[in-house]
C-alpha cells in the first residue's frame, strides 16, 4: 500500500456484492431489518467500492462476514476481495473471514489465504457467527493468526444486524462483550486484536481491555464520531492514542461523513494524524516494508 500518498486508511469497510457469485436471498430478512435500522440500504460492488476510495485518495481494507453456519447464508469469497486488492495494492488489502464454527478446516483455508492470496488480516463478527471469541473451537483460525503476527478485528457491542426483528433474529448480544477478548489477548499475544465500533453498552470495559492488553487496538466505525462516549475520546486523547484508528463502516456510513464529524468531535490535533492513517501503517506493517 503506497501509504505516503493516502489521506487516510479506512480499517473497516464491508463487501457487500460479489460478482463471482450470485446474490443468495436466504436470510434477506436480516438486510431489510439493517436497511431499516441504519437507515441506509446502500449495496456496492466491491469495484464500485474501490472506485469511490480511490477517487478520495483514502486506502482501504475490505472483508466479507462468514456466517454460515449461524445464518445459512452463502458468504461472498475470500478470494474475490483478495483479487481486488491485488488489483489495486496501491490503496487496498484484504482481510478474510472464516467462520469459527469451522475448526480445523477452517485453519486450513486461513492459512492458504495468507500464503496464497496475501491476504493481511482477518475479520470475526461473535453476534452474527454465534459464538463467544474464548470458545476453543476458534482456537485453530487464531493460531495461524497468531503464526503470521497478523491482526483480527472482532465486532463488539449492540449490532444493527437483527435489530427489531422478532427475538432480535436469534442473535446474542452477549457474545460481542468486548470482555470476552481479554482471554484472547492472553493467549494469542502475537495477534494483534482490534476491537470495531464503539462497544455500547461496554465501553468501559473495551478501553479497560485495550489499557491492560498492548496487542489490543479499537477503531472508530459504525458511528459518527459527534456521538461517541466521551471516555473513548478521553482515551483516544491520552493512553491509547498510539492504538485508535479510523474506520468507517462503510457503506454504511462513508468516510466524508465520518471525517467531517471527527473534525468537530474533541480529538485533539496532535493525534488526528495517528488515528487517520499512521496507527493503521504500524498495524499492518506497512513501515516495515517501506524502502525508504
Amino acid at each position: 500500500m503506497d501509504y505516503k500518498n493516502l489521506i487516510a486508511i479506512d480499517i473497516h469497510t464491508h463487501a457487500e456484492v460479489s460478482c463471482w457469485n450470485p446474490f443468495d436471498s436466504y436470510g434477506e430478512e436480516y438486510d431489510r431489518a439493517a436497511d431499516k435500522y441504519f437507515g441506509s440500504n446502500r449495496r456496492p460492488t466491491i469495484e464500485e467500492t474501490v472506485a469511490y476510495y480511490r477517487e478520495r485518495k483514502i486506502g482501504l481494507i475490505m472483508f466479507t462476514v462468514d456466517s454460515e453456519s449461524k445464518l445459512g447464508r452463502r458468504r461472498i469469497p475470500n478470494e474475490e476481495i483478495a483479487e481486488a486488492a491485488k488489483k489495486n495494492s496501491d490503496m487496498m488489502m484484504a482481510f478474510g473471514s472464516i467462520d469459527p464454527h469451522k475448526g480445523k478446516m477452517g485453519a486450513r483455508e486461513a492459512e492458504k489465504l495468507i500464503t496464497e492470496h496475501g491476504v493481511r488480516g482477518f475479520k470475526f463478527h461473535p453476534t452474527v457467527q454465534g459464538y463467544h471469541p474464548y470458545d476453543k473451537m476458534a482456537w485453530p483460525i487464531y493460531e495461524v493468526i497468531n503464526h503470521y503476527k497478523l491482526p483480527a478485528i472482532f465486532h463488539t457491542g449492540h449490532s444493527g444486524i437483527g435489530s427489531g426483528m422478532r427475538c432480535g433474529g436469534g442473535l446474542r448480544l452477549e457474545y460481542s462483550n468486548p470482555m470476552h477478548l481479554d482471554d484472547v489477548a492472553i493467549d494469542f499475544p502475537d495477534m494483534q486484536i482490534v476491537m470495531a465500533h464503539p462497544s455500547f453498552p461496554w465501553q468501559d470495559e473495551a478501553l479497560s481491555v485495550a489499557t491492560h492488553k498492548p496487542n489490543v487496538w479499537i477503531d472508530l466505525s459504525g458511528w459518527s464520531p459527534k456521538y461517541f462516549p466521551k471516555q473513548l475520546i478521553q482515551y483516544a486523547n491520552t493512553l491509547l492514542k498510539d492504538r485508535i484508528l479510523f474506520g468507517s463502516d462503510y457503506p454504511l456510513i462513508t468516510p466524508e461523513r465520518w471525517m467531517k464529524d471527527f473534525e468537530v468531535a474533541g480529538f485533539k490535533p496532535e493525534v488526528m494524524p495517528g488515528i487517520l492513517k499512521d496507527n493503521a501503517v504500524r498495524l499492518l506493517g506497512l513501515d516495515k516494508t517501506d524502502p525508504a
